[in-house]
């Protein structure tokens, strides 16, 4: 059984939470290249170290979910039953994670994303760094007993799957469509 945060947890998890929340706003209401990390600082009621205590750069604080999407990823690999196959376990994954990114009221953060080169610049890194996690997981996981060719693409399909649903008129079919080709590749690379 999981243990409960303690309180100096819940605090922290509270300030960071209450740092990405106003920085979004913040981003949303003046643009993200006109607010600078003293403004966040201001209005969350911190200090700029805290929140650099928090978040590594100004570009962090768009994707605050970050390490929560990479750990999802990686989660759906090693927690799956052991039945489970491993492409319809991503395949479940990446649409729960798509349906939030294509959530009401995700549209701004979208348009805002696409809209400035060092937001698209450190969302592509986010990418390649999941994509490197995820396929970690899949050469660690002794069941799938695939190449780490195989585990490094599966898992940045994987990963382009998510990012082109995010962009999609129909996200849902593009994930299915990304998928169906995952799907056949990974089958292909049995040995």
């Amino acid at each position: 059984m999981t243990e409960p945060p303690g309180r100096r947890e819940r605090k922290k998890a509270e300030t960071r939470r209450k740092i990405a929340d106003t920085a979004l706003r913040l981003f949303l209401e003046h643009g993200y290249d006109a607010v600078g990390i003293r403004e966040v600082a201001a209005e969350a009621d911190v200090a700029v170290t805290t929140v650099f205590a928090h978040f590594a750069s100004k570009e962090a604080l768009v994707f605050e979910r970050d390490q929560d999407f990479e750990q999802r990823l990686t989660r759906a690999v090693t927690d799956r039953p052991s039945h489970d196959p491993l492409v319809p376990a991503l395949h479940r994954e990446v649409r729960a994670l798509v349906r939030h990114c294509t959530a009401e009221g995700s549209a701004p953060v979208r348009r805002m994303i696409e809209g400035s080169s060092a937001l698209r610049e450190y969302e592509e890194s986010m990418g390649l760094r999941h994509a490197q996690t995820l396929a970690a997981a899949l050469a660690a996981d002794p069941r799938l007993a695939r190449s780490a060719t195989a585990c490094r693409a599966t898992a940045r399909f994987t990963i382009d799957a998510y990012a082109l649903a995010c962009r999609a008129d129909d996200p849902g079919a593009t994930v299915d469509e990304v998928f169906r080709m995952i799907e056949a590749a990974w089958e292909a690379t049995v040995p």
